[in-house]
């Protein structure tokens, strides 16, 4: 699904070329549970925005579902990231102009999907986020775990072909953060590709692949399970 090769960014400073990732090279297969870890400043949140498409400025190669991510104009990427991925952000990321029943809309709306089924999806997952009495509430109406289940409810709401997830349980209660954990696997067990940055050893041991990141350089790729056996 996913091919990375001699991936990297960097920032010109006075003092010349300051490397956030270093020739990252790495495949992720459809289906993968993948987790990013290592220590603040070693380029997580930075390599899953470009994974998102949402950061444009870097040098290597980035093939998506066989497509040249690389070669293509902003707005083709766009358009890809629109179609296939779901992205939780680590500050929400919510429109603060839109009510949560609008913002949960969105994804949906890019996708053809007509006005009635749209109603019946957005009410289901209202349901089965338990945030049905938060629908018509702005987002600066919300507590920060709250709007952190509106950001996981807008990500998976069209079924994207690939959720990528910075700190995903990272502003709610262990329970409510666990009840996300084991959507995500069940969404991974139904087919859905998922690239998650984490701190937390227990959300890395709900995937199949772990990766550390140092420095910016990937230091070790590693099978979850032979991790939880060692």
């Amino acid at each position: 699904m996913i091919e990375l090769r001699k991936l990297e960014k960097y920032y010109e400073s006075g003092a010349g070329k300051t490397y956030v990732l270093r020739r990252i090279t790495l495949d992720i297969k459809q289906g993968d549970f993948v987790t990013i870890m290592g220590p603040s400043g070693a380029g997580k949140s930075t390599l899953l925005a470009i994974l998102g498409m949402l950061d444009s400025n870097w040098q290597g190669e980035y093939y998506f579902l066989s497509e040249p991510v690389h070669k293509m104009k902003p707005r083709d990427r766009v358009e890809l990231n629109k179609r296939y991925i779901g992205f939780v952000f680590q500050q929400y990321h919510l429109l603060d102009n839109l009510t949560v029943y609008e913002n949960l809309d969105i994804p949906l709306s890019y996708r053809n999907i007509k006005r009635s089924e749209r109603q019946a999806i957005v009410a289901d997952t209202l349901d089965r986020f338990q945030i049905v009495g938060k629908k018509d509430l702005y987002p600066h109406q919300l507590s920060g775990g709250q709007q952190q289940l509106v950001a996981v409810a807008r990500a998976v709401i069209a079924n994207p072909r690939l959720i990528l997830a910075d700190e995903p349980t990272g502003n709610l209660h262990s329970s409510q953060g666990k009840e996300i954990m084991e959507l995500f696997k069940k969404l991974n067990e139904e087919g859905t590709t998922i690239v998650q940055v984490t701190h937390s050893e227990v959300n890395a041991s709900y995937g199949n692949k772990l990766i550390n990141l140092l420095d910016g350089w990937l230091k070790t790729e590693t099978a979850t399970a032979e991790m939880n056996a060692g």
